[in-house]
């Protein structure tokens, strides 16, 4: 069944080494196993409190065909694909830019159309298991008590799951040529950070637009769809109606699936290949010549040090990702925050400088274990002419400054609208900021850029302390907000007390460092 060269034998190698890439990004050891006890109970976690529940809940319920039940699967099948879509493009880009194995696999006996075609299946199997896990033990305890045609879901989000990957790859081989592989691995980081953090924004719709102006946006477009006389797109209600189980809408939507994933099998043949082979020499080669051509020396070791430090921020998609996924919550706090400082009402202010203080503490502390953690040359540091207090100065602007300009536009027009919650968000901002900055800097511990999507289960200490400092700073903030100066003192000064015992001397640093090494 599984003999070496089949399709199987080589779709279970993929999905090996996805298991093992989803593994190691948890943490070596202990780490795998506890996704795979995640993966073990989260099923019946699913099947106990929503499954069941649900199952009694709709067991008389049936779904009718109306505008808007069919304009809101459109919508979720929509949302789904873009949130797959991204996904896909980020596991493409990985094939292409990170395991650099298709030369060794096209170079054996196999077929290179089979290894394509079974690593393009994965891909969507991938893209799959996430959502499957999560509606299959919801949809089973439905489907026995009453409506097994719901079960259609399945192949219905399966059939989503291969045309995102198809549009995917295609999206992705296209960029690859105009952008080049690093720009666009870190353009698929960032496009899956801005999916993921559009249902959020969607959800902030009230706090963004305002409670009464949301509503009636969405009154009028529920009016528009329940009118008599919309008359829907052709094929619109195709989704829902597949989603139900009836046959020929279901049979529409898998060959539509099956169709975009088959024509991408066939265009991205030796497009794909050739990829492979550009992207296993990205970084090499003429851009150290040409590089070698224009280099040039700064005035100051700090300036070297800090637009060094800025320049590997920048390339860093993981890290980009992450601290947009961040900013992208910080805009509807931010509007809010803005809108009640203008009225005589300000009730949300307190709350959301404190909260706008924890957020600036994080971001700085990703930032920052990337300039004072993972540095890739620490021996050629530390044998240069500059002062180790000069370069460490330099890294922690690097890490600091970005937040700080992130900030400016919402702190500066908040404390002109209202002075003390503005001041004292700034307050927060700056002492979360520094708390983050320090612990980086006194608990740090070697490691490499590349294992910055498991940095925090390594220094789980680190992050823990950022965590409870971060709301013990975010609690005074909103204290000193709402004009409760003497209830202030008591997180801040608790605050002050925890910074001061974990602190450590330049000497009892380096004598981490040496044992570490």
């Amino acid at each position: 069944m599984f003999a070496p060269g089949s399709t199987l034998w080589l779709m279970r190698h993929e999905l090996r080494l996805s298991w093992r890439g989803l593994t190691e990004r948890r943490g070596r050891g202990r780490g795998r196993f506890r996704t795979l006890w995640l993966s073990a109970i989260l099923p019946l976690i699913l099947l106990v409190t929503a499954g069941l529940p649900l199952s009694f809940a709709l067991r008389r319920v049936q779904i009718s065909v109306s505008p808007i039940s069919v304009a809101i699967a459109a919508v979720i099948a929509v949302a789904l694909f873009t949130l797959m879509l991204s996904q896909t493009l980020s596991a493409a880009v990985d094939a292409l830019y990170e395991r650099a194995d298709l030369d060794l696999l096209f170079s054996s006996p196999l077929k290179p159309r089979r290894v394509l075609t079974v690593r393009f299946l994965a891909v969507a199997v991938n893209v799959f298991t996430l959502v499957g896990l999560i509606t299959t033990p919801v949809l089973l305890p439905i489907a026995v008590t009453g409506h097994p045609a719901w079960l259609a879901l399945e192949p219905v989000l399966f059939s989503v799951s291969l045309a995102a990957t198809g549009a995917g790859l295609m999206i992705a081989s296209g960029l690859f040529r105009l952008i080049g592989p690093r720009r666009t691995r870190t353009l698929g980081q960032v496009l899956a950070a801005v999916t993921g953090a559009a249902a959020f924004l969607l959800g902030q719709a009230y706090n963004i637009l305002g409670r009464q102006q949301a509503g009636s946006i969405w009154a009028v477009i529920a009016k528009r769809i329940a009118d008599p006389s919309f008359h829907a797109p052709p094929g619109l209600d195709w989704p829902l109606r597949a989603m139900l189980g009836q046959p020929l809408p279901l049979l529409g939507v898998i060959a539509v699936g099956v169709g975009v994933f088959l024509l991408a099998n066939q265009l991205l043949g030796a497009r794909f290949a050739a990829d492979a082979a550009a992207a296993a020499g990205v970084g090499t080669g003429g851009g150290r010549a040409r590089a070698a051509g224009r280099a040039r020396f700064s005035a100051s070791a700090f300036r070297a040090t800090f637009t060094k430090e800025m320049r590997l921020i920048a390339r860093d998609p993981a890290l980009i990702s992450q601290v947009l996924l961040r900013v992208l919550y910080i805009i509807p706090l931010g509007i809010v925050i803005l809108r009640q400082a203008g009225t005589a009402q300000a009730l949300a202010l307190p709350g959301g400088a404190g909260a706008l203080s924890l957020i600036a503490g994080q971001i700085t502390g990703s930032l920052a274990w990337i300039t004072i953690s993972a540095e890739d040359a620490p021996d050629l540091l530390s044998c240069a002419p500059t002062p180790t207090r000069t370069l460490r100065q330099a890294k922690l602007l690097a890490a600091i400054l970005p937040v700080a300009i992130l900030l400016v536009p919402l702190l500066v027009p908040l404390t002109v609208m209202a002075p003390l919650p503005g001041v004292a968000a700034a307050l927060g901002c700056a002492g979360s900021m520094g708390m983050t900055a320090a612990l980086n800097v006194w608990w740090q511990r070697p490691a490499k850029r590349s294992d910055f999507r498991r940095a925090r289960q390594a220094s789980w200490f680190v992050t823990l302390m950022e965590l409870l400092l971060g709301i013990v700073i975010a609690v005074a903030t909103g204290m000193i907000a709402a004009g409760q100066f003497g209830w202030a003192l008591i997180p801040a000064v608790l605050a002050l007390v925890g910074v001061l015992l974990l602190s450590r001397s330049d000497a009892q640093v380096a004598q981490a460092l040496r044992a570490a090494s």
